[in-house]
């Protein structure tokens, strides 16, 4: 059991558990398990002057750097390199982030697109499981922030370095 299936085990959140070939985006994933990307929550680390938060967005969407400085005020915010992942969150492997605030203990973002969605799909902590749940239990007395946070890729802003 990982601690992401535990933690939902725990609090009594219903899920499935889907095991799959070694998947290092959430594309991947996606690929992996047969499914639209829409389907799929990629949560991206950002670095920020205060530390570190979480951003949450489906895997067809792109995160737009502008939109995380707006929602934390942070100027600086910054994706976060792989380095600073395998360091600060050693329980899991790289490209599996959980989007589960009391897990990852700093703040999270949920772009609102993500709660469209009846389920949502994502990364268990592991390279090769997904966990499946209905979003309004996943979210269900956790701390997070709902703020518009991603593009689609299609959506090019020339001259500007967006994620």
């Amino acid at each position: 059991m990982s601690a992401v299936t535990e933690y939902l085990a725990k609090r009594g959140i219903p899920f499935g558990s889907i095991l799959h070939d070694r998947a290092y985006t959430s594309i991947g994933e996606a690929r992996a398990l047969g499914i639209g990307a829409d389907g799929v929550a990629k949560t991206i680390l950002v670095d920020l002057e205060s530390g570190h938060a979480a951003v949450v967005v489906p895997a067809s969407r792109r995160v737009d750097i502008h939109l995380v400085k707006h929602a934390t005020g942070d100027r600086h915010a910054r994706l976060a390199s792989e380095g600073e992942i395998e360091r600060d969150f050693k329980g899991f492997e790289l490209g599996s982030l959980p989007p589960i605030p009391s897990l990852l203990g700093i703040p999270v973002l949920v772009d609102p697109e993500v709660l469209t969605h009846e389920t949502v799909v994502f990364a268990a902590g592991r390279q090769t499981e997904s966990v499946q749940v209905r979003t309004d239990r996943l979210f269900e007395g956790e701390l997070f922030t709902t703020t518009p946070l991603s593009r689609h890729p299609e959506e090019e802003f020339v001259g500007i370095g967006i994620a």
